[in-house]
């Protein structure tokens, strides 16, 4: 007899303990953490990096409501009547490409050690959060490592260990961190259209002598993509994800493709634009900045950017799913209103066909190059 479940069984999202990826630095005084976060932080100003920390102030009264203070360059200072729980900050935190934490007073779930021989009572009272050490930072290069933690790490002096000057060391070891979290990529063939003005199915139309959809499928498996079909019906085969976000068009088929898989990029391609090639595919792939919401292609004389010519990384899907929330299920929407990597390209090749006349000429224009 299958065993009840009481909630529908979910892939969930790769989080640490607060954040999709962390690590908490520990070991010594706030003040010294708080100055190291931010000489790292100038070192890797094309990352999205935040930090997590306690108010070090006594005898705060609680809030009696939440304020946003805003600056015109874009601080914002938050003072919240919420208290921290591991859910909402991994929705707060989703966006950044890693969250330093102070040790002091958060657990992460990798750990940068630093050793202070003034701070060695404070890193035994901390001693079981030390469970990923990555590396270990020494503020005078003759300090030993305690012996209680030579007892319960006997290969600690195996790490790479820096001193505080070598911040340019730190900072590579940090990117490195942060480049092994890169998300893969996967693709997704829009093939659920109605096709209205069309007529007939767009995706089984023929530009290149077999069905667009199987084009546009081997466009991203040429590039060593693993695609699927994003169709409406509830039946999908094998290569194809259905529809759990239904009438909602391409927005659906993001957001399905999604919850399928949080974990991975979504390469989103529509059949309906026959001039997409392999340069093109290879172009956008090239310059994908993962840490930006999206890697999206627009027109040079376009205004707009084509959201069904772009690379969803997962820090979309939150944000997708916060527009669904308000009523709004138009992809570029969320593009244009978030960061987004901008791709340009000749307009030609990213011309929609829609129509029947459409389809005659394009057909003939390939055929002509051919």
């Amino acid at each position: 007899m299958d065993k009840h479940q009481k909630h529908t069984n979910l892939t969930r999202k790769n989080n640490d303990n607060y954040a999709p990826n962390e690590i908490a630095i520990l070991g010594t005084n706030c003040a010294i953490i708080s100055t190291l976060v931010q000489q790292i932080s100038e070192k890797l100003s094309n990352y999205q990096l935040g930090y997590f920390d306690a108010s070090h102030a006594k005898n705060e009264n609680p809030n009696l409501l939440s304020t946003f203070t805003f600056h015109q360059e874009g601080n914002v200072q938050i003072n919240s009547s919420k208290a921290v729980n591991p859910y909402q900050q991994k929705v707060d935190f989703a966006q950044f490409d890693l969250v330093f934490i102070n040790g002091n007073h958060f657990e992460g779930a990798k750990q940068i050690l630093m050793l202070d021989e003034e701070k060695e009572a404070s890193v035994l009272k901390r001693l079981y959060q030390l469970q990923d050490i990555q590396f270990v930072i020494k503020l005078k290069t003759d300090i030993e490592f305690f012996p209680f933690l030579m007892e319960k790490y006997p290969k600690i002096q195996e790490l790479q260990c820096y001193s505080m000057d070598e911040i340019d060391k730190i900072s590579h070891h940090i990117q490195q961190l942060i480049q092994q979290r890169i998300p893969p990529i996967k693709g997704l063939v829009l093939i659920g259209g109605k096709s209205v003005r069309m007529g007939k199915d767009k995706s089984l139309l023929e530009f290149h002598g077999k069905p667009q959809k199987e084009v546009a499928k081997e466009l991203l498996e040429n590039n060593n993509i693993e695609t699927y079909f994003s169709v409406g019906n509830s039946s999908a085969k094998i290569n194809e994800i259905s529809d759990t976000f239904l009438n909602l068009g391409p927005f659906g088929g993001i957001c399905s493709a999604f919850q399928k898989d949080p974990n991975s990029a979504w390469f989103v391609l529509a059949t309906d634009v026959p001039f997409v090639n392999d340069e093109l595919i290879k172009w956008l792939l090239q310059k994908r900045n993962p840490s930006k919401v999206a890697t999206a292609i627009k027109g040079k004389n376009k205004e707009f950017m084509e959201p069904l010519i772009t690379i969803y990384e997962p820090k979309a899907y939150p944000i997708l799913l916060q527009y669904l929330a308000q009523g709004y299920s138009c992809p570029r929407k969320m593009l244009i209103n978030n960061d987004v990597e901008i791709v340009e390209v000749d307009d030609d090749l990213i011309r929609n066909i829609n129509t029947p006349e459409e389809f005659e000429l394009a057909k003939a224009s390939i055929i002509h190059k051919i």
